[in-house]
């Protein structure tokens, strides 16, 4: 079966890509069909991953796999959630998100967090599949590892002893929100 991967970013295209190799499906990029990215209109994680999902698969006839994600940090009233790759407003990368989260928690002890990913495979059929995948930890005082992207410097894996950036990759993919919702998805595909 072919898939197209409902993201503008060739990085997530590839990891998605290496997660559902076991399925044998073949990943396509969504850049090879001239097509934009609808805008995040929704306020659930289903529902975002389904407006990409769907909108890519109509367009094209072709499945389509989309997710959608973010923290989830209980003293801020699980903010920024469904916003996080927007959290305040137009702020101009990824630093000044996490930057900003921090200083809205300030002295805060209670810093419980989670990164939350819904997977939304739509088919040309109508029928669409939901995949959800969780991972929890804790917002950091200030940022730790260079790797990976968004809130990782700032989110602790207390499994792991460190932050989701001071993992390695394979490490991350392993324990992942994202990565245990594809797991979901390969699971329910025997």
């Amino acid at each position: 079966m072919k898939v197209i991967i409902a993201t503008g970013n060739p990085g997530k295209v590839k990891e998605i890509g290496l997660a559902i190799a076991p399925l044998g499906w073949e990943a396509l990029s969504l850049k090879d069909f001239q097509l934009e990215m609808p805008e995040e209109t929704e306020t659930t994680y289903e529902g975002n991953a389904l407006l990409k999902s769907r909108a890519i698969c109509n367009a094209t006839g072709i499945a389509a796999l989309a997710d959608d994600s973010g923290l989830e940090v209980e003293a801020l009233g699980n903010e920024p959630g469904v916003y996080s790759a927007r959290y305040g407003g137009d702020l101009p990368s990824d630093q000044a998100r996490y930057e900003l989260l921090l200083k809205n928690l300030g002295a805060n002890t209670h810093r419980k967090a989670k990164f939350v990913s819904v997977v939304v495979v739509s088919h040309p059929d109508g029928t669409d599949e939901f995949y959800r995948g969780e991972v929890e930890g804790y917002i950091t005082r200030e940022p730790r590892g260079s790797g990976g992207f968004g809130y990782d410097p700032v989110f602790f894996v207390p499994d792991y002893g460190c932050t989701m950036a001071e993992l390695t990759p394979e490490e991350k993919h392993a324990i992942s929100h994202r990565g245990r919702a594809l797991k979901a998805l390969i699971a329910a595909h025997p």
